[in-house]
């Protein structure tokens, strides 16, 4: 009589995996503080940084400085009431994507706006959109234009070069369509290479394809 031994069969179990959120808090009261970083490092898929630089979104709070918001996270989820502009203005250079008012930041809010704001997705109230807004249009027709400049930090003719750059053209076929001097398109791409320490003309058409300047 013979015995087969047969292996059972383990169920196979699927994981999806999930890349944790990176999360640092920013707040000039400890207490405050304290009470954010309880709050969303209790939620699913985060994981809390001391340092923002290490981080993928910084959650601040607005305070009487908001220059001293920290960089270095690539974006932030602002806590306050009523921004002024300077905070606005602040919060944008430092990567503003989501703005929480202060009554309204729960753990639940908290970690939606974290989950958006890592998601690339933008959140302001609209009043001030509207303020945001009307400081870009100042900022162009007062800044920007009278050096010949766009909001994607390119003047008109460097948008023109990187165009018929990224379509395959040379330096020459280039000069003849915009009846430029070879010169002039050579300097004009080398100071693209300098500003944006890119390292040769591939790459600055990469560079500008992926930011969507052209």
């Amino acid at each position: 009589m013979s015995t087969t031994m047969t292996t059972p069969v383990r169920p196979i179990v699927r994981t999806e995996e999930r890349r944790e959120i990176r999360v640092a808090v920013h707040a000039g009261d400890p207490l405050v503080r304290a009470g954010l970083r309880s709050a969303l490092g209790a939620g699913p898929g985060i994981s809390l940084r001391d340092d923002p630089e290490k981080a993928d979104v910084l959650v601040a709070v607005a305070g009487n400085e908001p220059h001293r918001i920290p960089a270095g996270a690539a974006r932030l989820v602002l806590v306050a009431d009523q921004p002024n502009q300077t905070e606005l203005w602040a919060a944008v250079e430092r990567g503003l994507a989501v703005v929480v008012a202060r009554s309204e930041a729960t753990p639940g809010r908290l970690l939606r706006a974290v989950a958006d704001a890592h998601a690339g997705r933008g959140d302001l109230p609209a009043d001030q959109l509207g303020s945001l807004l009307r400081g870009i249009s100042r900022l162009h027709k007062e800044v920007l234009e009278p050096r010949e400049l766009t909001l994607s930090g390119l003047s008109p003719r460097e948008t023109e070069v990187l165009r018929l750059l990224a379509e395959g053209f040379d330096t020459g076929e280039i000069a003849r369509r915009v009846a430029y001097s070879d010169r002039t398109v050579k300097n004009i791409l080398h100071g693209l290479l300098s500003r944006f320490g890119l390292r040769n003309r591939t790459h600055v058409v990469a560079y500008a394809l992926r930011e969507g300047l052209i």
